[in-house]
C-alpha cells in the first residue's frame, strides 16, 4: 500500500488532478476540506483559534471569520505559524483516522491511496504546477480568477506566504504541469498513476 501526497500552489489544479486520480481508482481525501472541519463551530480547533487570536476572528454567529483571520495571519509570519500549529496536527489526525476507517471497513484498495495537502506532504509526492498562474486560461482557473478579481492584494499576500511552488516541484517525486489543455493534464495524470501503481507493487502491503 502506498500513501501519496498531492500538493501545489493556489489555483494550480490540485482539485482537478485529485478528481482524475480518483477516477482512475485512487482513494482520495481533501485536506483543505478537513482543515475547515477541524475549525467548525463547537470544535476544539475553533476554540483554540479564538483563544489565540480573540473574538475579532469570529463572526456574529460564532463561526470562524476566514477573511478576518486571513488579514491577521498572512501579514504576520509568527501568527501564521501559530495558526498552523493549531490546525495542521488536527488535519493530520483526521487523515490518519480516514486511512484507519478505510482499512477497518475493508474499503481500502490494494496499492495506491491519495491525500491532497496544502502543506508539505509525505513522500512520494505529486506537485501540480503551472508556469504562470496569472496567465492560465479562464476555463482552467475559475478559483484564481475569483481570488484575484475581487481581492488581488489579498490573493498576492496568500501566494507570497505559501511555500514557493518552484520548491514544491523540485522536492516532489512527480510534477504535473497544468498550464496546458485538459487532455495534456489528463495524460500526465495517467502516466503518474501508472508509475505509482508500479511503485506500490514493489512496496507491497503495510
Amino acid at each position: 500500500m502506498l500513501r501519496v501526497g498531492l500538493t501545489g500552489g493556489i489555483a494550480t489544479g490540485k482539485s482537478y488532478v485529485r478528481a482524475r486520480l480518483e477516477a482512475l481508482g485512487a482513494r482520495t481525501i481533501d485536506a483543505d476540506l478537513l482543515a475547515r472541519d477541524v475549525v467548525a463551530p463547537g470544535t476544539p480547533g475553533l476554540a483554540a483559534i479564538a483563544a489565540r487570536f480573540g473574538p475579532r476572528v469570529l463572526d456574529a454567529s460564532g463561526r470562524l471569520d476566514r477573511a478576518s483571520l486571513a488579514e491577521v495571519v498572512f501579514g504576520d509570519t509568527e501568527a501564521r505559524r501559530e495558526l498552523e500549529a493549531i490546525v495542521h496536527p488536527r488535519v493530520y489526525a483526521a487523515i490518519d483516522a480516514w486511512f484507519a476507517s478505510l482499512i477497518a471497513s475493508g474499503r481500502a484498495p490494494s496499492g495506491l491511496r491519495m491525500s491532497r495537502s496544502s502543506s508539505r506532504p509525505r513522500t512520494p509526492a505529486i506537485s501540480t504546477s503551472s508556469s504562470s498562474r496569472s496567465a492560465r486560461p479562464p476555463n482552467r482557473c475559475g478559483a484564481y480568477r475569483h481570488a484575484t478579481g475581487r481581492r488581488p492584494r489579498r490573493a498576492r499576500r496568500r501566494l507570497a506566504a505559501q511555500w514557493p511552488i518552484e520548491e514544491k516541484a523540485r522536492q516532489a517525486d512527480y510534477v504535473i504541469r497544468t498550464d496546458g489543455t485538459f487532455a495534456e493534464t489528463d495524460a500526465q495524470v495517467e502516466d503518474v498513476y501508472r508509475s505509482l501503481c508500479q511503485r506500490a507493487e514493489r512496496v507491497g502491503p503495510d
